[in-house]
């Protein structure tokens, strides 16, 4: 019979679809100082999941994201976190992008993304209020937990800000106000990860 008994080739299509069926791209949105590092922290051993940081691509690639960069480098370091997610997805493992997807065009960007692999995106929009953000911010600059934002960057970041508008199925979790074990829970629902 033909086939019978024939070697696979590693990486088959078969083989990289069954793979991909257990993924999905966990994508974080918020402004700057609003938690999603901290999030992404407690996400990926619960899911469990690959952290993809774009703030830790720039840094690799020897940028400062608190300084400004140009659009073209922006640009990028999307290509590196959409590459590795592809790599990730092609194994099956859930990704968390730990990005502000602070554009609309950005998340879907990611969408496409999700729907070229044939894996759900579930975006989760980390709804600091701003005050709460500019306060982190301040305390960051006095007391360093991570990399400074300039604040002429950070004040133009949080303008140019695109919340999640109403047509985009999104997860809002609100720090002080949500229980990270509900995300948790919600996040294995819509996405299928782990156990419900």
């Amino acid at each position: 019979m033909l086939g019978e008994g024939a070697p696979q080739e590693a990486g088959s299509a078969n083989q990289r679809t069954r793979r991909a069926v257990d993924a999905v791209i966990v994508l974080l949105c918020g402004r700057s100082f609003s938690g999603k590092s901290t999030v992404a922290e407690v996400l990926v051993p619960q899911l469990p999941a690959t952290a993809v940081s774009l703030d830790a691509i720039n840094a690799e690639r020897g940028l400062d994201g608190g300084q400004g960069i140009p659009i073209k480098e922006w640009s990028r370091t999307n290509a590196v976190a959409r590459d590795r997610t592809r790599r990730c997805i092609a194994d099956g493992i859930t990704v968390v992008v730990d990005d502000t997807s602070s554009l609309r065009f950005l998340r879907d960007g990611w969408r496409a993304l999700a729907g070229e692999q044939g894996v759900p995106l579930v975006l989760v929009h980390i709804d600091t209020p701003v005050a709460v953000s500019l306060q982190w911010h301040r305390t960051n600059r006095n007391n360093p937990s991570r990399d400074d934002v300039d604040d002429a960057v950070m004040l133009a970041h949080l303008e140019s800000f695109e919340p999640p508008g109403g047509d985009e199925e999104v997860i809002r979790f609100v720090p002080g106000a949500s229980d990270l074990p509900d995300l948790i829970a919600a996040l294995r629902l819509r996405g299928g990860t782990g156990d419900a």
